[in-house]
């Protein structure tokens, strides 16, 4: 296996692919996540599911704890995948992920076509919180006062003593990332937030907006935390409409864009 397998969860496209949907998962999450997106995208979209180090295939590597880190090693990861334009989805602490990467590749070249931001203030209007360093029992509240994916493995005695050191790393990872001069992508951002997320303020999330150069729109769903997984359909055919070729380097907007989806609970 190579260095850039190991980093991804490849689900080739049907046909050449046109596009590539990078996807970064939450803190203590894993490229499962992802794994029925691709049924749902066009057929020449293809997904790489981002594999972080100390879960599932990677469990016996260390967890990566520095942003810059974990950034660069996968920025460079995708070296061999820019045969064809990048998108980038990240939720929750993959957001910042996928927005330091984008910011990696934009320098090196071509930049990405769109950035996926979801569930994340915005880097320099985020509040600074230190929860890595708060007893289990104080973490874990946390944790579930955001909502959940289904099921609590956390309340699982042999799970949670497996799952915890990766989710303090990851809370680590993203409470200790505050960059003082955060860099401007040129590609277009799209903001989603649950509408009940307790984790986001619109405000905060809409700041996104001051972090590009293009296009800029925020996108909320019914939901919390992790609104993605009942609006997976949602969402990905937004993505997909987004990705559209008849969209892709389309000129930037004056103003921001708010929505809200309109379906039901």
């Amino acid at each position: 296996m190579t260095s850039d397998d190991l980093w991804f969860r490849r689900y080739p496209a049907a046909r050449t692919p046109r596009v590539r949907l990078v996807c970064f998962p939450h803190a203590g999450g894993n490229a499962q996540l992802f794994h029925g997106w691709s049924i749902r995208l066009p057929g020449d979209v293809e997904l790489l599911a981002v594999r972080y180090p100390g879960r599932q295939e990677r469990m016996a590597e260390p967890c990566v704890v520095s942003m810059d880190e974990l950034a660069d090693a996968i920025a460079v990861a995708l070296t061999e995948y820019r045969d064809v334009p990048l998108a980038l989805f990240g939720h929750s602490m993959g957001a910042a992920v996928a927005y330091e990467v984008a910011a990696r590749l934009q320098e090196t070249g071509p930049e990405p076509v769109h950035a996926f931001l979801s569930a994340r203030n915005a880097p320099h209007r985020a509040p600074r919180t230190a929860l890595h360093r708060a007893a289990d029992d104080v973490l874990l509240a946390s944790v579930r006062r955001l909502g959940t994916l289904g099921g609590d493995p956390y309340g699982v005695p042999e799970l949670r003593e497996l799952l915890l050191p990766v989710l303090r790393s990851d809370y680590r990872l993203i409470e200790t990332y505050a960059p003082e001069n955060p860099s401007r992508l040129r590609a277009p951002i799209t903001a989603y937030v649950g509408v009940a997320d307790p984790g986001c303020d619109v405000e905060r999330v809409t700041a996104w907006a001051e972090l590009t150069t293009g296009d800029f729109d925020l996108r909320a769903f019914p939901g919390d935390h992790f609104y993605l997984a009942p609006r997976e359909a949602e969402l990905t055919a937004d993505i997909a409409a987004r990705l559209d070729p008849s969209r892709i380097g389309a000129g930037a907007s004056a103003h921001p864009i708010v929505t809200t989806a309109r379906t039901a609970p």
